[in-house]
């Protein structure tokens, strides 16, 4: 990847490494389960559409 990124790519970067941990415990209790899972993505298993 190139070394100069433009700013909407680095921000679409950081918030597709933001979105990519788990649920934190707290939220799952608090909803009682309804906020369990989310689909984690890896970094070499699919490619992201940027």
């Amino acid at each position: 990847m190139a070394h100069y990124k433009p700013l909407a790519k680095k921000l679409r970067l950081a918030s597709a490494y933001k979105s990519n941990f788990q649920v934190p415990a707290w939220v799952i209790v608090k909803t009682r389960g309804r906020v369990a899972r989310k689909v984690r993505r890896n970094w070499r298993r699919s490619r992201m559409q940027l």
